[in-house]
């Protein structure tokens, strides 16, 4: 026996630090086993079942209607789903990359300015973001109404209604994935490959085409693929602006509201289908080829900009920019100190208070739907951390068979839509089951927390095994060398090295159950109305202003925490390279 495992008696010789976490492991991974199959799998097998079941009994009616195309409502909804998911991919496209490339590639006067300008909507929660849209372009918007008083015009010159204006609220929210992808994978490139290309002489177009767009590809690819999940998901915008316009993802809704739930959960299962087969699909492109560079580490120059006039253009083109972007949250901003019921015809309201204000701050009822958010998304948080960071450590640094596939079931409800999850869950725990210990969920409380936890686990799962990924197990084998515990090794050694990395997804999942919409239009209850609901509640109502206070005050929420997370991060970054 050696001196060193003599000394300490709880010595695990290297190589054999993955047995040590075996013994709690089978534990951890029942646990896992029963969230999973009981919130994630049992939910979707039931609604697959009950699809195929018509007035009590076992048919395929459902999907025989679902596809009459004498009767085409819901294949035509299902046609402008996809169809509008991939126009808001094109556009998003089209406006996020040509951004990440300028600001990458030019020094101009103030480039840094608009750089982070760029990521403004991002602090947009869907249904505010919506609101805004709706006050400042729509037939009775602040800006048609100004051109057409301006101009003198019988009728307002444009209004966005349908599906343009769901392209352009889109376009709006989502191009900002593909401007960060873009500009992420822009700064990781080697400017020597493109400066040989340049010398051999090769064009710009071409250098774009064969250099520049295949090391693009992994970026441009979970870019779309994001912007196209979200776009499946979107619920606020057609919800607001779609008229007669049919999308899969209202007319879950609206089957459910009529209690056709059968056609409600037919509906559910196809876009859960077409959901999941996209991932798939643009997975399997992604991995054809291998898109990597050696390189020598350089970071590239940005080119300064040289002429007047073209200097001159680009500032006039920012300062647009920056008025576009901010349009929407000075919007809310105004329309939060509209007196309740004033504002009609005019252009701009006529009557301001601080009544709206003054409401959220002293009575409780108006502070509910405020404190029953938080309170939601903060029990919804809390386990996404354990349950996620639990799952990423063991299928990072565990060895057991079947991690691929546990981390496959916990990625599922990503490319599920916020409906889908809803009617899963609304056709699971209609009646007691052993995962809700016997109590049936519908019109209770615990619902609603549910759907957030399901929707945002892999959020917390992913930045947790990413940064796992990069965690070297040396320092926890040493620790465990020293006669540490498993779990005090964890604490102490793995848990503060990995904290920033974990700490940012946790916000970001928080962030995303605050402004909470697609889910909790069909799961909530009067007693827990989340503020989403209770912003649509006072549309309704006509209280534009109150409903206004509520989205700026949500956006403060959600943007303190973005800088919050956003400054942890760069901290965490600082700290490393010193």
């Amino acid at each position: 026996m050696s001196l060193k495992s003599a000394t300490h008696p709880q010595y695990i010789p290297k190589g054999n630090f993955q047995s040590a976490i075996r013994n709690p492991q089978s534990a951890i991974l029942l646990l896992l086993g029963f969230i999973i199959l009981g919130y994630i799998i049992y939910p979707s097998v039931t609604v697959l079942w009950e699809s195929f079941f018509r007035d009590g009994r076992m048919t395929l009616q459902n999907y025989a209607e679902f596809f009459d195309l004498a009767s085409t409502s819901y294949v035509e909804g299902l046609f402008n789903s996809i169809w509008i998911s991939f126009g808001s991919v094109l556009i998003s496209a089209l406006i996020g990359v040509p951004l990440a490339l300028i600001f990458s590639t030019y020094e101009f006067p103030g480039r840094s300015i608009f750089a982070a300008l760029a990521t403004l909507p991002i602090v947009l929660p869907p249904l505010v973001g919506v609101i805004s849209f709706l006050f400042l372009y729509s037939e009775s918007g602040m800006v048609p109404r100004l051109i057409q008083v301006a101009l003198g015009l019988d009728q307002v010159p444009f209004s966005l209604n349908g599906v343009w204006a769901i392209l352009v609220v889109h376009g709006y929210t989502m191009y900002v994935f593909f401007y960060l992808f873009t500009s992420a994978a822009l700064k990781g490139m080697d400017p020597s490959v493109e400066e040989a290309a340049t010398n051999l002489g090769a064009s710009t177009l071409f250098r774009f085409r064969t250099i520049t767009l295949p090391l693009l590809t992994p970026a441009l690819v979970a870019s779309a693929l994001l912007v196209f999940m979200t776009s499946m998901n979107s619920f606020s915008a057609p919800y607001i602006f779609a008229g007669g316009f049919r999308v899969l993802s209202l007319g879950i809704y609206t089957s459910k509201l009529n209690g056709d739930m059968e056609m409600a959960v037919t509906q559910t299962v196809i876009l859960s289908g077409f959901s999941l087969g996209f991932l798939f699909w643009m997975r399997y492109y992604e991995g054809r080829r291998k898109y990597a560079m050696s390189g020598k580490g350089v970071v590239a120059k940005r080119r300064e900009v040289k002429g007047r006039w073209l200097r001159f253009i680009i500032g006039a083109v920012g300062i647009i920019m920056v008025v576009i972007l901010l349009l929407p949250h000075m919007t809310i901003l105004l329309m939060s100190f509209v007196k309740d019921g004033s504002w009609t015809f005019q252009i701009l309201p006529t009557q301001y208070t601080t009544e709206n204000y003054g409401r959220l701050l002293q009575d409780p009822s108006v502070w509910e739907p405020i404190k029953n958010s938080i309170n939601m998304a903060v029990l919804a948080t809390i386990a996404d951390l354990v349950i996620g960071v639990t799952a990423a450590y063991l299928v990072v640094k565990g060895t057991f068979r079947g991690r691929r596939i546990l981390d496959a079931l916990i990625m599922v409800p990503w490319a599920l839509p916020g409906t889908v999850v809803a009617i899963n869950l609304i056709v699971a725990f209609s009646k007691g089951t052993p995962f809700s210990f016997g109590q049936v969920l519908i019109g209770s409380f615990w619902l609603l927390p549910i759907a957030y936890f399901i929707r945002h686990l892999p959020i917390i799962f992913r930045a947790s095994s990413a940064v796992l990924e990069q965690l070297d197990d040396s320092l926890e084998e040493a620790a465990r060398n020293l006669g540490a515990g498993a779990f005090y090794a964890f604490r102490r050694v793995t848990l503060p090295l990995i904290g920033p990395g974990v700490l940012a997804g946790t916000l970001l999942a928080f962030v995303i159950a605050l402004g909470e919409f697609v889910a909790s239009i069909l799961l909530y209850v009067y007693s827990n109305r989340p503020i989403a609901i209770e912003i649509l509640s006072q549309l309704r109502q006509f209280n534009i202003g109150s409903a206004a206070a509520y989205g700026v005050l949500l956006l403060i929420l959600v943007s303190a925490v973005l800088l919050g997370s956003n400054y942890i991060t760069r901290g965490t970054a600082d700290r490393s390279l010193s």
